[in-house]
């Protein structure tokens, strides 16, 4: 069993038991049942051998405090903690340009939960813009195959809302007309760079 810094056990999130799921289903496409961390993974991997990019996945770091051995040469832990809550998923560097971004799932037809978000992330991505860093979410909407990126203005004016006592969600109408949908390809999966290379020059 996995616990949180404070203590509380780790349950899976909903989206964290999709991502199990998904894995498991048969498809003859080699893009089909992949979950957006496979495709992100895949994504990052040929920045990387094309040396465009150097972005990863960030360790999340765990003290184990209970192993069992049913065998010599088998282990099985049995408890665990979370040292410190998770920032985001992704961080690299790209250009001179340090990346900081979150990826999220939803079955959703019409709207993005921000329950799948937490506090300490929106704080550390804002930590990150006020540092100058392009930090933002890779949010996949997988009933529909859409794929958004959503820039952390646009993710933190929702979640401001949100405390305000305003919707506890994101409506698929603005991220159509707010965010930036990207279209996947065959390599790389999903070319979020090209969309962020878009954004800085509309910035300048």
């Amino acid at each position: 069993m996995f616990h949180y810094p404070n203590g509380k056990p780790y349950k899976p999130s909903e989206s964290s038991v999709q991502k199990s799921t998904s894995k498991k289903k048969d498809s003859s496409f080699s893009n089909r049942g992949k979950t957006l961390e496979d495709e992100i993974n895949e994504t990052n991997t040929y920045y990387l051998n094309q040396q465009i990019a150097i972005i990863h996945k960030k360790p999340v770091p765990v003290q184990i405090v209970k192993v069992e051995y049913p065998s010599r040469s088998a282990a099985v832990i049995r408890e665990a903690y979370f040292r410190t809550p998770s920032t985001t998923d992704y961080n690299g560097v790209w250009n001179g340009y340090y990346i900081d971004f979150e990826a999220k799932e939803t079955e959703s037809k019409t709207s993005f939960p921000l329950k799948n978000v937490h506090l300490h992330q929106v704080n550390h991505m804002k930590e990150v813009t006020n540092q100058k860093g392009i930090t933002f979410t890779i949010v996949k909407f997988t009933t529909l195959d859409r794929y958004f990126i959503v820039p952390f203005n646009v993710l933190h004016e929702a979640w401001q809302m949100m405390e305000c006592g305003g919707r506890k969600s994101i409506p698929l109408s603005v991220f159509e007309s707010k965010t930036i949908e990207i279209q996947p390809g065959y390599n790389p999966r999903i070319d979020y760079l090209t969309v962020i290379k878009k954004m800085i020059a509309n910035e300048n």
